[in-house]
């Protein structure tokens, strides 16, 4: 049976974690903007859910509920979206709240270095922009400093600020990939790999994510994000071809001054794979 034509955005942010909308304002630009099915995926917190699905399906939105797990890959952080999640498993709960414990206090070191480099009250500043405050992280520093006039735009931040070898970037050790996948899995979820074509991984340890990816379970990849330029969706339809795996589709949309796409603006999948939603939506 054919698979029907949904406009699917499987990957985006609330002001849960690091984006600038409420998970009720989400849902409503989602349906705004055609969206037929629709996913919340936070930053390692599934605390927007209830109030994304219940807003969701008062107007009629299809709710899949989500959440992006931060992991770490040969000294790399690598995101894993987990789709279709039971938000109330207590495996999922306890894993996420491992991986956010660490966040204030490197935010408090971030700051400490923002501060050598003249920009003072960082961590206050940054506090500011975190709807969640146990979610603080760089991108919320990134909203401080352009607050401060020194940047007008977050992309521009992350060139000179934050990220290594520049003043505020601090490491984070996160989830293990085998935690992330048990843990989408537990919660009876489908684990897909976020937007591949932004990790600087060399060709050898990106075969090893996959490979081992796969034999822990996970089953997807993200093909068309708004996190890839054109070009890379055919990149990446071919990996996920190869690969046997089910392909992703989401606009990783953040706030409507932050994001290179809207919720429900990108093109279709290429032709020929199989959606991560085939057995979800018919």
């Amino acid at each position: 049976m054919p698979i029907p034509m949904l406009n699917v955005d499987l990957h985006c942010h609330s002001h849960v974690s690091d984006g600038t909308l409420a998970p009720a304002e989400l849902a409503a630009r989602a349906h705004a903007n055609g969206v037929d099915v629709w996913a919340l995926t936070d930053h390692d917190e599934i605390g927007g859910i209830a109030e994304a699905r219940s807003v969701a399906q008062a107007i009629g939105l299809r709710f899949i509920a989500g959440v992006e797990i931060s992991i770490t890959w040969t000294g790399q952080t690598v995101h894993i979206v987990g789709l279709n999640i039971d938000e109330h498993s207590t495996v999922l709960q306890q894993g996420l709240a491992s991986v956010r414990s660490g966040r204030i206090n490197r935010g408090h070191e971030i700051a400490a270095q923002l501060d050598k480099a003249g920009i003072p009250d960082a961590f206050e500043g940054a506090l500011k922009y975190a709807g969640n405050p146990e979610m603080i992280g760089r991108t919320h520093f990134a909203r401080y400093i352009i607050e401060r006039g020194i940047h007008d735009e977050v992309r521009d931040v992350f060139k000179n600020f934050l990220i290594e070898g520049k003043p505020g970037f601090v490491p984070h050790r996160w989830a293990t990939l085998e935690q992330a996948v048990t843990w989408i899995r537990a919660a009876g979820g489908r684990a897909v790999i976020a937007h591949p074509g932004r990790y600087p991984l060399p060709q050898l340890a990106f075969d090893a994510l996959l490979d081992t990816f796969r034999d822990l379970g996970g089953e997807g990849i993200e093909v068309v994000t708004g996190s890839h330029t054109p070009d890379q969706y055919g990149e990446y339809a071919k990996v996920a071809l190869q690969a046997g795996m089910l392909a992703s589709r989401g606009s990783d949309f953040h706030g409507p001054k932050e994001s290179r796409v809207d919720l429900g603006s990108l093109p279709p999948l290429p032709a020929g794979l199989t959606p991560v939603w085939h057995d979800w939506v018919l």
